[in-house]
């Protein structure tokens, strides 16, 4: 039951960084019909997010990586261990190895490059549809990884 008790606060830690970020993410919406790039404002407000969640934020920075390192490691603990089926592992590691992947792979250094603003203004604007689009799938894997183990919980 421990093991799950991590599992779970490790998601449920996750998609409260992923709220966050889609904080300030979402203000691509008002926008999404245009395919010119973003106003400065919501380009500025977006960047600086980044910047500071990226670059300035640094031990919180770590802390994400730590958590999204022990959840796996739970993961692979429960495998070794545990009872559970083998498709609840199996779809276990998708819905967190995906949305991991992502955000190690892309989103992070997307953002990173947002943040510090050295891009032309259309790349920024990509940069932050980019990260919108990725933070949102990320939400929907992390969602149903925590689903998937609360009603195992239950």
């Amino acid at each position: 039951m421990i093991i799950i008790a991590v599992l779970t606060g490790c998601a449920g830690f996750l998609l409260a960084v992923l709220w966050m970020d889609l904080i300030f993410d979402s203000q691509v919406l008002a926008h999404r019909d245009s395919p010119e790039q973003l106003p400065e404002p919501v380009l500025a407000s977006i960047a600086a997010y980044y910047q500071r969640a990226t670059t300035s934020s640094r031990p919180m920075s770590v802390l994400v990586a730590l958590v999204m390192f022990i959840l796996l490691a739970a993961l692979v603990f429960r495998f070794i261990v545990g009872d559970d089926a083998g498709w609840v592992i199996a779809v276990s590691i998708v819905l967190a190895a995906i949305p991991i992947g992502l955000a190690l792979t892309r989103t992070v250094p997307n953002a990173k490059r947002l943040g510090a603003r050295t891009d032309s203004v259309v790349e920024q604007t990509r940069l932050a549809r980019a990260i919108f689009t990725d933070h949102v799938l990320c939400l929907v894997f992390m969602l149903g990884f925590l689903g998937l183990w609360l009603n195992k919980a239950a």
